[in-house]
């Protein structure tokens, strides 16, 4: 969501996040913007302005994604079950801090069914501070704003009273395709440095047009990103047993793989929706990747990353575990920027290229453990929760 906003013009002052891995992560790639590793239910919206260079100053937007698992409507509250209470917060600290708008991504099921009370409850919550809700609320499929993966996420967008409300962004033209996003990528089965570490000097091939926009080191308005393009990154290998690679190599494109059940991308198509897994204190699972088109092995991190509009320049954390984790749990880059160009156009904003560029350095960030993660924020160590095995 923040590389999206930026790309639409937004300066981003502040970003708040519980995981340290993520947070690492995220400091890598915007070293302009101040993250905040902490739990935000402990948060207020004056500690966030106090603790950020933010202070006084008027915010334009608010933007997040809070994670909601209680869909339960046995009680007479939805916003009062506690797997709700991200949602909660998310609305407290917007009427803390009274941004001019506000934007809430969130899981397609909220607004299917008698899941929409929780919809609904969101918004009566919001006009009693002072805030309108565009409606009806829509899901947008990242496959209508140039992402050549179906993912579906239900967006709110809303502003204080009295100002522009935005609008939905239109659908654009169909999407690229699968092939669009990996065509011109290095084969890592010709690095065998790739088995222990995840980035190498590699021969890249012709990029589709899709994929060129992703290998600039500028898109839109978002600050330039210095990098040596012949650095392939995120692309880990994976080892897979002779009788797995027979097994994807027999599955044909756009079908399942009938004993690991894993989805082979067909080329001329879109991708399915990439997952997350959970995190350590719901098991740690990693979710299933797809089966690359023509090669038999699931996508690497950064095939994912091209699959969700991420240019090449964004690193993600060396573990195929995080990066994919990152990837699966992100809005992307272009759904966001489609979002945030609305924002835009009611603020009347006239955006501008920022001047020079940044150039990323900090790659300890991106090899950190949980353990040291929270030592360098100086949080608890089992902030997220100690991982669950099976008995």
């Amino acid at each position: 969501m923040s590389l999206g906003f930026e790309q639409a013009g937004f300066d981003i002052l502040l970003a708040v996040e519980i995981d340290p891995v993520h947070c690492a992560t995220y400091a890598y790639n915007f070293p302009h913007t101040q993250m905040l590793c902490g739990d935000i239910t402990r948060l207020t919206g004056e500690e966030l302005r106090q603790r950020s260079i933010i202070q006084s100053q008027n915010i334009d937007v608010v933007f997040g994604g809070p994670p909601c698992q209680g869909f339960s409507l046995m009680g007479k509250r939805v916003l009062d079950d506690p797997r709700n209470s991200l949602v909660f917060h998310f609305i407290r600290i917007v009427s803390e801090l009274q941004p001019r708008y506000f934007v809430m991504e969130n899981v397609k099921g909220m607004a299917l069914g008698r899941h929409r009370k929780f919809v609904e409850e969101i918004i009566t919550t919001l006009d009693a501070q002072g805030y309108e809700v565009r409606q009806p609320c829509r899901v947008l499929n990242a496959a209508d704003y140039g992402v050549p993966q179906k993912r579906e996420r239900l967006f709110i967008l809303g502003c204080r009273r009295g100002e522009v409300l935005p609008d939905y962004p239109l659908s654009q033209s169909p999407p690229p395709q699968v092939w669009d996003a990996l065509q011109d990528l290095p084969t890592i089965e010709d690095y065998p440095e790739l088995h222990y570490q995840d980035w190498t000097i590699a021969t890249f091939g012709v990029p589709s047009s899709y994929a060129q926009s992703l290998r600039n080191s500028a898109q839109g308005y978002a600050y330039q990103r210095f990098y040596n393009p012949q650095v392939l990154t995120s692309s880990l290998r994976t080892n897979h047993s002779r009788r797995s690679q027979s097994r994807f190599a027999a599955t044909p494109a756009g079908t399942l793989e009938p004993v690991s059940r894993l989805f082979r991308l067909d080329p001329a198509g879109i991708c399915p929706t990439l997952r997350a897994g959970t995190p350590s204190n719901r098991g740690g699972f990693t979710a299933p990747r797809p089966l690359h088109p023509h090669l038999p092995r699931c996508i690497t991190v950064r095939e994912a990353a091209r699959l969700h509009s991420y240019p090449d320049w964004f690193r993600f954390h060396i573990t195929k575990w995080h990066g994919c984790r990152q990837v699966g749990n992100s809005v992307p880059p272009l759904l966001a920027k489609a979002v945030a160009e609305q924002i835009s156009t009611s603020l009347a904003m006239s955006p501008v290229t920022p001047p020079g560029g940044l150039t990323l350095t900090q790659t300890h960030l991106l090899t950190i453990n949980m353990a040291q993660a929270t030592k360098y924020y100086g949080v608890d160590r089992y902030v997220i929760g100690k991982r669950l095995k099976k008995m």
